[in-house]
């Protein structure tokens, strides 16, 4: 009998409750994800020595299972989610969280108990992935997903922050084409990637695959979604950490940027400090043959880094206040200059939350 999905999501913020008190979401999420992960690696590829991850000796879930009520087992999970990272290049993306910090999860006892039952959620014959997440069902993704959106609930923090809900990406992946008929080799990008929640919904509307690239400013975030590519089976993913306003990633052979089938970003609005680091008057991208926006508002310049980034033939979808369709100034003349153009395919205006 299948498990419900939200049997699973309760579980699951059950493991957040555990960590209340001593710290707020935006950082018990680094716990609660980071277990997930290693349950999740744990369950479907320990053992199987042709899986893309490899869970190493003593860097599995069953070795947290083994400490619980141990003295030490804080300093000892940290061990063994050091194993794992250092065994797939994941060094500084799934080892952040110190699960031996006793300002985060108390001292003594308090601190083991804390850790012994948040193991114990996750033995929870729901969360046995090896066996109820059948092939092609996105479960887990799903459920990271439902946290990640949780925890920005929580915080009292935007989504948008590193989500982009999932009604809307999969409206974004339907408008720019992305179909049954997409080719594997075809690409998509997003330059502002967030937790990689858009670009994923945008590649499972193509049942052949898609190539992802993706860069994200936010270093912690970034993590996020190579740890997300890895749970929605896309773990060669290209993903960059660094911004992509100044130091874009991807480029041609001859410094240009490289050019993708489709992009996609749903960037921080109304962005005051876009031109931190760079000189658009002399962009050697030339991003910004079109206009140049105003200091304190970077909307058009993520727009604008996206159309250079598309190919002759390639489509977008971006995420943007609606100010981007009736400001004046420099935004008024980027506009005009745009729809002269022809670039600009259709404006759909989505309701608040």
């Amino acid at each position: 009998m299948p498990v419900k999905k939200s049997e699973i999501y309760s579980s699951l913020w059950k493991s957040c409750d555990e960590l209340r008190g001593g710290m707020d979401a935006s950082q018990y999420k680094d716990y609660v994800l980071v277990l997930l992960f290693v349950k999740y690696v744990s369950d479907k590829y320990a053992g199987d020595k042709k899986a893309l991850i490899e869970v190493p000796s003593g860097g599995s879930f069953a070795d947290m299972v083994a400490l619980k009520g141990n003295p030490e087992i804080g300093d000892k999970i940290n061990q063994i989610i050091g194993r794992l990272a250092e065994a797939n290049g994941l060094k500084g993306v799934i080892d952040q969280a110190d699960f031996n910090s006793d300002e985060k999860l108390g001292r003594g006892k308090e601190k083991v108990d804390r850790l012994t039952k948040l193991i114990a959620i996750y033995e929870n014959p729901a969360l046995d992935f090896s066996s109820n997440r059948a092939e092609g069902d996105d479960l887990l993704g799903d459920a990271y997903e439902y946290l990640i959106g949780n925890f920005a609930k929580d915080s009292g923090k935007s989504k948008g922050n590193f989500f982009t809900p999932s009604e809307v990406s999969r409206i974004m992946a339907k408008v720019i084409g992305i179909s049954a008929e997409t080719k594997r080799s075809q690409t998509i990008y997003d330059p502002t990637g967030g937790s990689g929640s858009l670009i994923l919904k945008g590649a499972d509307e193509a049942p052949n695959g898609l190539t992802i690239y993706m860069q994200e400013k936010d270093n912690t975030t970034a993590g996020l979604a190579r740890m997300n590519m890895i749970l929605h089976n896309q773990p060669t993913a290209e993903i960059w950490n660094d911004n992509t306003l100044t130091n874009p990633y991807f480029k041609e052979k001859d410094g240009s940027l490289k050019t993708f089938d489709f992009g996609v970003s749903n960037p921080p609005f109304s962005d005051k400090a876009w031109r931190n680091g760079m000189h658009p008057e002399q962009d050697p991208y030339n991003r910004f043959e079109d206009g140049i926006p105003p200091n304190k508002n970077g909307d058009y310049a993520f727009l604008l880094h996206l159309l250079r980034s598309l190919k002759s033939t390639g489509k977008g979808a971006i995420i943007l206040p609606h100010g981007v369709l009736f400001r004046g100034g420099s935004e008024g003349e980027i506009r005009r200059n745009l729809v002269l153009k022809g670039v600009i395919k259709g404006i759909i205006g989505l309701p608040p939350n």
